[in-house]
C-alpha cells in the first residue's frame, strides 16, 4: 500500500507541474476539433467527442471527416493526441520508477528478474 501511496504522489505532483504543457495540449486538440466540426457541419459535442476519440487513436468510425482539409487536420488531432498520451504515459513511468527507488532495492529487483532471465 505504501507503494501505492508514493506512486500517486509522485505521479500527482508531476501531472501538476506539467498541467499547463497537458492543457495547452487538449486545448489545440479541442479547438482543432471544433473546427472541423464547424466545417463538417457537426454539433460542437460531437465535434469534442471526434476529436478526443481522434487524439487517442480509438477511432469509432462513427463520426470521420469528408474534406481533404478536415482530414489533413485530423492528422494532427492524432499528433498532438499522441504526444499527449506519450506525456501521460511517461509520467507514469517515472513516477513507478521512483516509488521502486524509495521502497525497494531496484539493482536487487532487476538482478533477481535477470537471474530467471538467464535460467
Amino acid at each position: 500500500m505504501e507503494f501505492t501511496l508514493t506512486f500517486l504522489k509522485v505521479f500527482i505532483t508531476a501531472i501538476y507541474y506539467v498541467s499547463p504543457i497537458l492543457l495547452f495540449l487538449i486545448a489545440i486538440i479541442a479547438i482543432i476539433g471544433q473546427i472541423i466540426g464547424r466545417l463538417e457541419g457537426w454539433t460542437k459535442i460531437d465535434a469534442l467527442y471526434f476529436a478526443f476519440i481522434t487524439a487517442t487513436t480509438v477511432g469509432y468510425g462513427d463520426f470521420r471527416p469528408h474534406r481533404t482539409g478536415t482530414k489533413l487536420a485530423s492528422i494532427l488531432i492524432t499528433l498532438v493526441g499522441i504526444l499527449l498520451t506519450g506525456m501521460i504515459v511517461a509520467i507514469g513511468l517515472k513516477a513507478a520508477e521512483m516509488s521502486f527507488h524509495h521502497h525497494h532495492d531496484f539493482d536487487e529487483i532487476t538482478g533477481h528478474f535477470q537471474s530467471k532471465l538467464d535460467e
